[in-house]
């Protein structure tokens, strides 16, 4: 049912429910209308008639030439404006063009040019990093195939070159950039490219396309050439991978070689001048010893010169102190006993412990000595005496 149908109003059914009406019951503006009233201004405008069918000074209703004038006049007003006012982006530069040919560039911001086909502007992106990707397979120094592929950045920093010295710039850039690959790969043999050579190679690449870039007056800087992949053919990439692999172990067993005699190395030179002191502090021992013994020796000498008969008598002594003082054995005389020995016993089954010098005989009386011996040993009874 339709909303403005009659009887259907909010109290009992009845009003008419159009929705485009407004509180109080008006009408929205008929289109109709609108578009005859502007048709009516612009007859106006033009000199023609208000449309009610009379006219002026008897002509018909016809625009004049006046109101055509002023028409065209505005409309020439806004081409102009529309094609003279450029704004450029920060990002861009604008390249202007007068009858085809380059005539300025025009900088971020609001801009004036004459109108076209006067003067005419190319905008080109100087900021964006551009990105172009190429492979091939070349020849090496040594004659030996491989496949490589790269890629190439870079961006325009000379607008005017790059739109009208070189027809196609991007093409341009990707022959240049072969071209550099080749003479560059062309120059080094397989094994420096394959192994360590692959960084060098993008440097020595990317001068040389510079340069070529540069000499073609191209308006391109390139930002980065990066060798994406390196590798020998199909057919013979498995012996290359074999022989890259001896190679790694080979500098693998070289390194573990050298890390063992970093180790090794310090630690006998350490042990040798632990040798050498050892020995240096034996040799200044064994001349001090002997220094001393010399001096010793002179200065018994001396005194022997000053009393021969107490110093032999001395030196006797002292010999025998010595002798017996590494006997395990001590021979004790007793005025009215006989002989007696005693036995150390706790350092006749190994020795002295530690180098320790035997303990003292203990102090008895003759008639405890006696006794001793008598239990200790047989030849006692019998009235026999130990000579």
């Amino acid at each position: 049912m339709p909303w403005n149908e009659p009887g259907r109003g909010s109290g009992g059914g009845g009003g008419d429910r159009d929705p485009w009406k407004g509180g109080n019951g008006q009408q929205p503006p008929d289109l109709d209308e609108v578009f005859a009233n502007v048709q009516r201004r612009l007859k106006k405008i033009m000199g023609g008639g208000d449309g009610g069918g009379s006219s002026r000074g008897g002509s018909s209703g016809g625009p004049s030439l006046g109101g055509i004038g002023l028409l065209i006049g505005l409309l020439i007003v806004i081409w102009v404006a529309w094609n003279s006012i450029h704004i450029v982006d920060e990002s861009e530069r604008g390249v202007v063009l007068r009858f085809g040919e380059y005539v300025r560039t025009l900088n971020p911001g609001l801009n004036l040019t004459l109108p076209r086909p006067i003067e005419q502007v190319e905008k080109v992106n100087v900021t964006q990093v551009r990105s172009l990707e190429s492979a091939s397979r070349m020849l090496t120094g040594d004659e030996n195939l491989i496949d490589l592929a790269f890629a190439v950045q870079y961006r325009v920093v000379e607008p005017e070159n790059f739109l009208f010295n070189v027809q196609i710039p991007e093409e341009s850039l990707g022959h240049a950039a072969d071209s550099a690959m080749r003479e560059v790969v062309g120059t080094n043999n397989m094994d420096f490219i394959l192994e360590i050579g692959r960084g060098q190679i993008a440097l020595d690449t990317q001068a040389l396309l510079v340069e070529i870039l540069e000499r073609y007056n191209s308006g391109l800087e390139i930002t980065s050439f990066n060798l994406q992949e390196v590798r020998p053919p199909a057919q013979v990439r498995s012996a290359f991978d074999d022989v890259v692999r001896a190679r790694e172990d080979q500098i693998r067993f070289a390194n573990e070689a050298q890390a063992y005699a970093n180790q090794e190395i310090p630690e006998a030179r350490g042990r040798a001048a632990r040798v050498l002191e050892e020995a240096q502090g034996y040799r200044e021992s064994m001349i001090a010893q002997a220094t001393g013994e010399a001096d010793r020796f002179v200065a018994i000498l001396t005194e022997y010169s000053l009393a021969p008969e107490v110093t032999r008598e001395r030196l006797y002594l002292e010999t025998l102190e010595k002798v017996y003082g590494r006997s395990a054995k001590i021979l004790m005389d007793v005025q009215s006993s006989n002989n007696m020995f005693y036995l150390p016993l706790d350092t006749m089954g190994g020795g002295r412990v530690g180098g320790a010098p035997p303990p003292p005989a203990p102090l008895m009386t003759p008639s405890e000595q006696q006794r001793v011996v008598g239990q200790t040993d047989p030849r006692a009874r019998t009235g026999r005496g130990v000579r």
